[in-house]
C-alpha cells in the first residue's frame, strides 16, 4: 500500500474515532472541518505525514477528554469519618475542619443532584512543614468522596506553559498538566491536589499565580482554556486543594481564595502511636519479612522517632524504619539469622539498626 492508501486508512479510523465520542457540538465542528481539510489534501496529492500527525495528535487527546464524565459522589459524612480517622492519627482540629469543609459540599451536592454540581466551596489550603499528612489528608478527602485523585506538584515549576499547555503551532506541543491530570482521571469532577504551591521559580512565579488565579475561581474555570486544546474545558466540577509549607511566596491574589488550615507538628506521643501502629507494620511487609520475624522492645520507640533530634513530620521515621527493616532483610538473606529466627531489637543492639 502506497503512503497515501495507509493515510487513507489512518484518516477513517480517525474519523471513527471522533464519532465515537462525545464532543461539544462547535468543537465536533471544527474538528471535522480539519478532517476534511485532511481529506482534500490527500486526493490533491498535497497532505504530509507531518499535517495528519499533528492532526491526529490534537483528535486523540480532545476525544480522551472526558466532557460529560463523572464519577458518582458518595455524600455520607460518617464514613469520610472513618476514612480520615483510617488514613491519619491525631490531628483531631484538621480532621474537624475537614469535616465540615466536607459537610458543606455534601449539602450543595445533594440540593444540586441532576443540575449544575458546580463546587463553590473555598479552596483548602493545607499549610504545613514538611511530613506532616499534608498530601495524605488530600487524597483521604478524595476517597471520602468517592473521586478520583490526581497530583500536580509546583515545587520547582518554571513555566506557566506547564499548566496551560503549548499552542498548537509550536513543534512538539502538548497540553498543559490541567487537561493531562483530567484525561488520566477520565472524570471531569475528580480531586486536583496542587502540591507545593510556595516552591514554583521566582522568575515564573507571576505567571503562574495568573494561571491559578483564573483555575480556582468557579466562575472563571468554567471556561478554562489550555492553550494547545484551544477549546474551553468546564473545570468548575473538580474540587482543587493546595498545599505549602508556607505563603510567603504566594501571591495574594491566589491568596484570597484560599481557606488557610494550619497543619500541626506531631507530638512524641503521637509519633510513637503512628509508628507502631501504622508504619512499623506497613513497611515490615514491604521488606518481605513475616510478622513474627522482627521484634522491637517497645522502650525503643523513642530513639527510633528521634534519631537525629526534633523532626515535626515523619517522613525522617519512616526512612528509620525502613533502614531498620531493610537491615533485617539482609540479615536474613545473608545467612546471618535463620530464616525462621526472630530478628529482637534491644538496647543493646538498637546502634547497629540505626547507624548509616
Amino acid at each position: 500500500m502506497d503512503s497515501n492508501g495507509s493515510l487513507e486508512v489512518q484518516l477513517q479510523k480517525l474519523e471513527e474515532k471522533v464519532k465515537a465520542a462525545i464532543l461539544p457540538a462547535d468543537l465536533n465542528e471544527k474538528v471535522e472541518g480539519m478532517l476534511s481539510m485532511l481529506k482534500a489534501g490527500l486526493k490533491a496529492g498535497g497532505a504530509t505525514f507531518i499535517n495528519f500527525e499533528s492532526t491526529a495528535k490534537y483528535i486523540d487527546w480532545i476525544t480522551s477528554l472526558p466532557f460529560t464524565k463523572e464519577t458518582k459522589d458518595l455524600l455520607d459524612l460518617n464514613a469520610a469519618k472513618q476514612i480520615l480517622d483510617k488514613n491519619h492519627y491525631g490531628l483531631e482540629s484538621v480532621k474537624n475542619r475537614i469535616l465540615e469543609y466536607l459537610a458543606s459540599i455534601m449539602l450543595n451536592l445533594k440540593i444540586t443532584q441532576g443540575q449544575d454540581a458546580t463546587i463553590r466551596a473555598p479552596i483548602l489550603c493545607l499549610i504545613g512543614l514538611v511530613g506532616t499528612g499534608k498530601t495524605t489528608l488530600a487524597y483521604s478527602v478524595a476517597e471520602a468522596l468517592g473521586r478520583k485523585f490526581e497530583r500536580i506538584p509546583f515545587g520547582g515549576m518554571g513555566d506557566a506553559k506547564i499548566l496551560r499547555g503549548q499552542s498548537r503551532a509550536l513543534a512538539e506541543a502538548e497540553p498543559g498538566s490541567i487537561v493531562k491530570k483530567i484525561i488520566h482521571a477520565q472524570s471531569r469532577n475528580s480531586v486536583i491536589l496542587l502540591d507545593e504551591l510556595d516552591r514554583v521559580t521566582e522568575a515564573a512565579r507571576a505567571d503562574i499565580m495568573g494561571v491559578l488565579v483564573e483555575l480556582l475561581d468557579p466562575e472563571q474555570n468554567k471556561a478554562f482554556t489550555d492553550h494547545y486544546i484551544d477549546y474551553p474545558f468546564d473545570l468548575s466540577h473538580s474540587l482543587f486543594i493546595t498545599t505549602a509549607n508556607n505563603t510567603t511566596n504566594i501571591s495574594t491574589a491566589v491568596l484570597d481564595r484560599l481557606e488557610i488550615i494550619q497543619m500541626p507538628s506531631y507530638t512524641d506521643e503521637e509519633k510513637i502511636v503512628i509508628a507502631k501502629t501504622y508504619l512499623f507494620p506497613k513497611i515490615r511487609k514491604i521488606s518481605g519479612l513475616l510478622d513474627n520475624q522482627l521484634l522491637i522492645d517497645d522502650p525503643l520507640w523513642q530513639n527510633i522517632i528521634r534519631p537525629l533530634g526534633f523532626d515535626s513530620g515523619i517522613r525522617s521515621l519512616e526512612r528509620t524504619i525502613e533502614g531498620i527493616c531493610r537491615k533485617t532483610a539482609r540479615m536474613i538473606i545473608e545467612g546471618k539469622v535463620a530464616q525462621n529466627t526472630q530478628v529482637h531489637i534491644t538496647a543493646e543492639n538498637i546502634k547497629q539498626f540505626l547507624s548509616t
